[in-house]
């Protein structure tokens, strides 16, 4: 069978798909499972098959070019439009595959197994440090309800917490020892996974070309280094337009507080280089946008120090005495 475009409508068992004619008229309906779906693309002649970019659906991609079909993922919020009248599985298959064939469609890379890895290991350590900080939180407030209070910070609780253990004198219950004891203990098992994942990942950013250039950048670390490369990996496949360009530009110049270094805006993706960092401006933009290999990185270089010129460029203004003096004797 020849197609033209094929949209497939991603789910977790049950796949649609919507294959359209070179005139765009709909020629096939269907509806498969995973296993279905890789045997019928196998025998299926097509020039190009949409995806919306979800969970799964990297690994869906690359089972498919493996097949030798050129596929291509979109975000789901680029697809939207185009879904007609109600919502349903074949009419959003139908909708991927009109959207597929724009010529100004911003498509996602597919991912590598390596990249993912890197990706699924930094959102679990990201989880792991938000559990590690709820902890803190809650024996902080136990203590407090208590009449113990403790200054903020995780150094602070690792340093008191065996103290207020160990002190038979203060006017705490067995029961409440217990339950600060199971605390305590769970803390240092956050602490633990969150340092072997560190560990990792320190390794990871040594083996990368890309990460090490980053790394030159003052206050970036090893985890703020990765954290890119998992999430874009080649930045050449995303910085393309000049909206891109605007993003990336906009949230590195958060730099108050935190650093923020953001790849686009509607990706949500943030990575906090660390608490009460203050960096040069332009000395922070520009290493960040060097370590990434792209020509639009060169060109968002370039407007940037030019902006940065005509920020900092003072107005010409006579502040001596002398010169006002003077001329109010030549009027």
């Amino acid at each position: 069978m020849k197609l033209h475009v094929l949209g497939i409508d991603l789910g977790k068992t049950v796949f649609h798909l919507v294959g359209l004619d070179s005139a765009g008229s709909v020629v096939i309906r269907k509806k498969c499972s995973r296993k279905q779906l890789l045997v019928f693309t196998a025998n299926l002649q097509v020039q190009l098959i949409g995806l919306e970019s979800c969970s799964g659906s990297h690994f869906l991609g690359r089972a498919l070019r493996k097949q030798g079909h050129e596929v291509r993922l979109m975000p789901a919020q680029y697809v939207k439009p185009y879904v007609q009248t109600n919502k349903s599985d074949y009419l959003d298959a139908e909708a991927i595959a009109e959207a597929v064939q724009r010529p100004r469609m911003r498509f996602v890379p597919i991912k590598t197994d390596e990249r993912l890895d890197l990706q699924a290991l930094h959102r679990v350590r990201e989880r792991w440090v938000m559990r590690r900080t709820s902890v803190v939180n809650q024996i902080r407030s136990l203590l407090l309800e208590r009449g113990l209070t403790m200054p903020k910070g995780r150094s602070h609780v690792d340093a008191l917490l065996p103290r207020i253990l160990e002190d038979a004198e203060l006017p705490l219950s067995d029961s409440f020892r217990v339950l600060l004891t199971q605390l305590k203990v769970e803390l240092d098992q956050l602490t633990g996974r969150v340092e072997q994942v560190d560990t990792v990942i320190q390794q990871t950013a040594k083996d990368n070309e890309s990460c090490q250039r980053l790394t030159e950048i003052p206050r970036v670390g090893p985890v703020t280094a990765t954290a890119p490369i998992g999430a874009v990996g080649n930045a050449a496949t995303w910085l393309t337009s000049r909206v891109d360009e605007k993003s990336i530009v906009h949230l590195i110049r958060g730099i108050h507080g935190e650093l923020i270094i953001g790849i686009h805006a509607r990706q949500n993706f943030r990575v906090a280089i660390g608490h009460g960092a203050h960096l040069n401006r332009t000395r922070a933009r520009a290493p960040l946008l060097d370590a990434i290999d792209s020509p639009a990185a060169t060109v968002t270089n370039q407007r940037t120090q030019r902006r940065e010129d005509r920020r900092f460029q003072l107005p010409q203004v006579d502040s001596a005495p002398e010169a006002i003096a003077g001329r109010l004797r030549t009027v």
